[in-house]
């Protein structure tokens, strides 16, 4: 079989089984096999491909049928500047949280500072600390997560990347913050935490809520338990003016709930953020002086 005729095969056979972006997918698992550029496909329809790759291509296509992420088929996925190793042990790294790295990297909490301490709070993947580090080379960067795994996982893509000397990584599975960190240890925390509340993780499409893990998803009732904590720790970790980025759910009108809280937490100029479909989902705001 040639790549082109393998692709008129898997395209139809995933768009029967309800698969979103059949063809889009079809073409990242080619473009992986042949390790070329996906908008190079089109020139090399016409090349053969030997049984080792017909085979691998086709193990992808079964995955991609039987509902499992395209980037934990793959293995990895692009983030910003970097690429990461995925797979189930950390939530997908996605487009709107490349966003909010970039409002951190714009804040003055990293262009006033020549050495900005900066706490990514459930680190995951590492995609948010390991895209600092690799886009402000004088930041000093601390990552945290209550799930081993996910850390084993963040410190692979950091030795990937060259970047273990620049993120500290730390296991919050067994230890509060306070017990790491002195008080004023940053000037900026960004977070993706769990966000979802726990009712509506059940209506998740299958592929986000029978493959990535749960306590990176499930944020409590109201899905704010994780974000209410965040920036309770916040508090004590922050320096006076110190900032803080979060994302959350625009889809549970959690936006006025996050703003309320800050507001008494002692945080000022609050902002909210579309993402690239126009939804509030991320959040900056200010510890004010004296907090």
């Amino acid at each position: 079989m040639t790549i082109g005729e393998i692709l008129a095969a898997s395209v139809p056979y995933l768009e029967k089984r309800g698969i979103p972006d059949a063809r889009l997918a079809s073409e990242h698992l080619a473009s992986r096999l042949l390790r070329c550029k996906r908008l190079d496909l089109p020139l090399r329809a016409s090349e053969p491909l030997d049984e080792k790759r017909i085979d691998a291509m086709r193990r992808g296509v079964s995955r991609l049928a039987a509902g499992e992420p395209l980037q934990y088929v793959l293995g990895r996925w692009d983030f910003r500047r970097i690429s990461l190793k995925t797979d189930r042990r950390a939530l997908i790294p996605r487009p709107e949280t490349e966003q909010l790295v970039q409002l951190l990297l714009d804040s003055d909490a990293l262009c006033l500072h020549p050495s900005p301490r900066v706490l990514d709070y459930g680190t995951g993947s590492g995609c948010i600390a390991l895209s600092i580090a690799d886009e402000a080379p004088t930041a000093r960067v601390a990552a945290t997560d209550i799930s081993p795994d996910a850390l084993a996982l963040a410190r692979e893509n950091a030795d990937a990347l060259a970047l273990s000397d620049r993120v500290r990584f730390i296991d919050t599975s067994e230890l509060e913050l306070a017990d790491i960190f002195d008080a004023q240890s940053f000037e900026a925390i960004i977070s993706n935490p769990p966000y979802i509340s726990t009712a509506a993780c059940a209506n998740l499409l299958p592929s986000v809520r029978d493959y990535e893990p749960r306590t990176a998803l499930d944020g409590g009732p109201d899905g704010l338990d994780l974000l209410r904590a965040v920036i309770e720790d916040a508090l004590m970790l922050l320096v006076s003016g110190g900032m803080i980025f979060l994302e959350f759910a625009s889809e549970e009108r959690q936006a006025l709930p996050l703003v309320r809280f800050l507001e008494e937490a002692g945080f000022e100029e609050i902002r909210l953020h579309k993402d690239l479909r126009g939804a509030e989902r991320l959040l900056s705001a200010k510890l004010a002086a004296g907090v």
